[in-house]
């Protein structure tokens, strides 16, 4: 069975889960990547995601795509050419203490990890961008993200080995993009990942073929 054939029957089943046990309205939310050579990691999907069923559709998705234009690949190209995966793949509600969104439950994350792994087996990314402290701790260590984000990581994970260049998390929850000196971290990790994009095929003009 083809890597494409592979991942549609996979993200068919990652459809229909309802292992958490949310509200009916509440589903998984899944990229439309055909046969990708990257793959980018969030947190877990918004409120607007849940009718929109795309994966970074609200604010903080539109901030994440503004970053990769910078990087010189459209928001088009990037969704049909990038797998967008998360550490939880359902809205998981509105944060206690009523600003932002929860952070998904250790149980959350270790249900819908079987989900995450079986991706990176599949898709075994040539390239990895882990968005935002969960995702980044989930392969790199549990560091400051000054000490992360801005720079290249080789890192294992269940399909092998890939190149890792964190983002932060585009959220207007977060403060940490509007500290020190960290919007040129941001500025040197876009710069990292630009000629990896282009390397892998993922540019501007993009093609069917480059994705495929």
């Amino acid at each position: 069975m083809s890597k494409s054939s592979r991942l549609a029957t996979h993200c068919a089943s990652l459809a229909d889960c309802r292992m958490c046990g949310h509200a009916s309205e509440v589903r998984p939310i899944v990229s439309h990547a055909v046969s990708p050579k990257v793959m980018l990691v969030g947190q877990a999907p918004g409120k607007v995601e849940i009718s929109s069923g795309k994966p970074f559709a609200g604010r903080a998705g539109a901030t994440l795509f503004r970053w990769i234009a910078r990087a010189g690949v459209s928001e088009e190209i990037a969704r049909r050419s990038i797998y967008i995966a998360a550490i939880t793949r359902c809205y998981p509600g509105r944060s206690p203490s009523g600003r932002g969104d929860r952070v998904p439950s250790p149980a959350e994350r270790d249900a819908c990890a079987v989900w995450l792994d079986a991706e990176l087996r599949i898709i075994r990314p040539a390239l990895l961008i882990p968005v935002g402290r969960l995702a980044i701790t989930r392969f790199l260590p549990n560091q400051p993200l000054d000490e992360l984000i801005g720079q290249s990581h080789q890192v294992e994970h269940a399909g092998g080995t890939s190149l890792a260049i964190p983002l932060p998390h585009p959220s207007g929850a977060s403060s940490w993009i509007h500290q020190d000196d960290h919007q040129q971290l941001l500025e040197r990790a876009l710069g990292l990942i630009a000629p990896e994009l282009r390397r892998l095929g993922v540019t501007a003009d993009s093609s069917t073929r480059s994705v495929a």
